[in-house]
């Protein structure tokens, strides 16, 4: 079969001889019902350097990441809840998978092979996040919980419907968790099948604060986004189709810069960044952001192989949403970089395509790199 996409996202953590050597392995602790019913299990990947990262069943949720700053102490740098209760009663997609479709289609409706295709929609006039029960609120299977002499892995799988919040055929995605013994990295690895042809668009949607997910807002932080342009959207956040220059604009973070620095500068309410940027064009991984924390020295990288990222610096988070350890996330208490391709794709002719047909494998590559700098 014909690979079209693959995703991998990894995080890395540079400074692993701060930690001493610990057991490897992976435990499984029961997390709780749906209210369905369902079972929701929790799955700890520690590796040899004490690294954790704690997955759940439950939409696949990254809820704990833990990374050391210029001390080598670790803290849990995503945005998340300590129980299952706090993503059942809502949340604004902490740390999980989404799809079928990540951001928003225009309208909820496409048209494909002549046929029109009328979503759930969920974000004002739009489709958002594949829908009001996207795979951030299902169940995944476990397919493979086990450590190699390499990595610790684990895979999960879901299978969609046809017809599942609108969206033609039947969608089979797995996605890979993987990390590596020594070399403090986290791998997420996704990719699909389908039996009619269906627009796909998965990405993970991490809350990063890289002081620590409960130390304020991330306005400090100073980002570099390696992109000269964005797809122009309207007030609803849907591109018009237009490319512009980030040069000259608020939304040019083509130099490091604090995130905080110029958001005064940005129009609506409440005001903020929420955009898809053009990156520029590289054969497998490129780098697509760096953020750097001065009070930390924690660096993260993202690399990826998409042709977007979305910049979102958490300006609908307002301290309703009660965190880990009692944390309140007020707005700006995270970031987001998620890579995927544009919003809108399937409706935008222009565009990169997103139609994953049967003969096709979909895939996309994104890698997370944690390490320490001086600035």
């Amino acid at each position: 079969m014909r690979i079209i996409c693959f995703t991998i996202a990894s995080i890395i953590l540079m400074n692993a001889g701060a930690f001493a050597q610990t057991k490897a392995g992976i435990e499984k602790r029961p997390f709780g019902k749906t209210t369905e019913g369902e079972p929701v299990d929790l799955y700890i990947l520690t590796n040899a350097n004490g690294m954790k990262t704690k997955i759940m069943t439950f939409g696949g949720i990254v809820t704990e990441l833990w990374a050391p700053d210029r001390d080598g102490k670790l803290a849990d740098v995503v945005l998340g809840h300590d129980n299952l209760k706090g993503y059942l009663d809502g949340h604004p997609y902490f740390g999980a998978l989404v799809g079928r479709y990540a951001n928003r289609i225009a309208k909820g409706k496409f048209t494909l092979d002549g046929k029109e295709y009328t979503l759930a929609v969920n974000n004002g006039p739009n489709a958002l996040h594949g829908g009001k029960r996207g795979f951030d609120k299902v169940v995944w299977k476990v397919d493979k919980a086990e450590m190699t002499d390499k990595a610790l892995v684990l895979q999960l799988s879901y299978v969609s419907k046809d017809g599942e919040e609108g969206y033609p055929g039947t969608l089979t995605s797995t996605v890979t968790y993987s990390v590596p013994l020594n070399s403090n990295e986290v791998r997420i690895d996704y990719s699909a099948t389908t039996d009619k042809a269906t627009p796909v668009n998965l990405t993970n949607h991490s809350y990063f604060n890289l002081a620590g997910h409960d130390k304020g807002d991330i306005l400090g932080q100073e980002l570099t986004i390696n992109a000269e342009e964005y797809t122009l959207a309207d007030d609803t956040l849907i591109p018009t189709g237009k490319i512009s220059p980030v040069k000259g604009t608020p939304f040019d973070f083509t130099q490091s810069t604090p995130i905080g620095k110029r958001i005064g500068e940005l129009k609506g309410e409440p005001a903020g960044y929420d955009l898809n940027y053009v990156l520029r064009p590289g054969k497998g991984f490129k780098l697509a952001a760096r953020v750097f924390d001065p009070k930390s020295g924690r660096e993260l990288k993202v690399f990826t192989t998409e042709p977007g990222i979305q910049f979102y610096s958490g300006n609908f988070l307002d301290g309703k949403d009660k965190g880990k350890g009692g944390a309140v996330y007020k707005k700006h208490a995270g970031f987001c970089l998620e890579a995927q391709h544009f919003p809108d794709s399937v409706n935008q002719k222009n565009f990169p395509p997103v139609i994953l047909k049967p003969d096709a494998v979909y895939s996309q590559t994104t890698v997370y790199n944690f390490s320490i700098a001086a600035k």
